[in-house]
């Protein structure tokens, strides 16, 4: 089945590149052209993959991204001309997937793009023991990607959801950042160790009551995380 993507800049030869290349390797692409027609584009499209610009008028790219969080888990690959890390940093704060300053290469691009849906796709036919795992108060549901503490769901990025699945499988087992980096992103996938701390604080501030005083995802200091039965 053909991925379906949204393709989010205001820049129209871009989108235009990118929509020629991303359709001759049989994808489905919309596109849209300023912040607000991507929500719309996000609430009304079940998407495989969303290409978002910065800068945009109307809303810019961190707004889309804020608001496309709070109903969806699709995974985000920022397009910017700002290389500044902290811009990279704030991306990822608010559930980026990954992230390429402009002037890009597309076939770059579409590698990433590639790793991510093909983990995604790899994740969800793995056959596993359970669909459904339960520590304490935590219950995992691998078949739908959901979490759920005390009972009550909690919306993790497709990222956020794999180091959690990962750490409480795989309990007392601590991960370096490289490894995590690795398995989490796909090996040899261009990043830093900064991009899993991201991760892992965004998702101790959904999971966990105080985020200081970790329930479940622990740091073993100067080495990474695990999570402990």
């Amino acid at each position: 089945m053909a991925s379906k993507v949204l393709v989010v800049d205001d820049e129209k030869l871009i989108v235009k590149g990118l929509k020629f290349s991303l359709m001759q390797d049989g994808m489905e692409v919309d596109c849209a052209y300023d912040g607000l027609e991507a929500v719309n584009y996000a609430k009304n499209n079940n998407y495989d993959m969303i290409l978002l610009d910065v800068m945009l008028p109307k809303l810019d790219g961190f707004g889309v991204l804020q608001h496309i969080r709070e109903f969806s888990n699709v995974p985000i690959i920022m397009l910017t001309a700002k290389g500044d890390d902290m811009d990279k940093i704030l991306g990822l704060d608010y559930g980026a997937d990954d992230y390429i300053t402009k002037p890009f290469n597309i076939l770059e691009v579409k590698a990433r793009m590639k790793a991510i849906l093909r983990r995604n796709s790899h994740v969800a036919s793995a056959p596993v023991d359970t669909s459904i795992i339960e520590k304490d108060d935590l219950k995992l549901d691998i078949d739908s990607r959901r979490v759920f503490i005390e009972g009550v769901e909690v919306n993790l990025t497709a990222k956020e959801f794999h180091i959690l699945e990962l750490l409480v499988t795989n309990p007392n087992k601590v991960y370096s950042r490289e490894m995590l980096l690795d398995t989490v992103w796909g090996k040899g996938t261009p990043g830093d160790v900064r991009t899993v701390d991201v991760h892992v604080r965004r998702l101790r501030e959904k999971i966990e009551k105080n985020p200081g005083e970790p329930k479940y995802v622990y740091t073993k200091w100067g080495i990474g995380y695990y999570y402990k039965e």
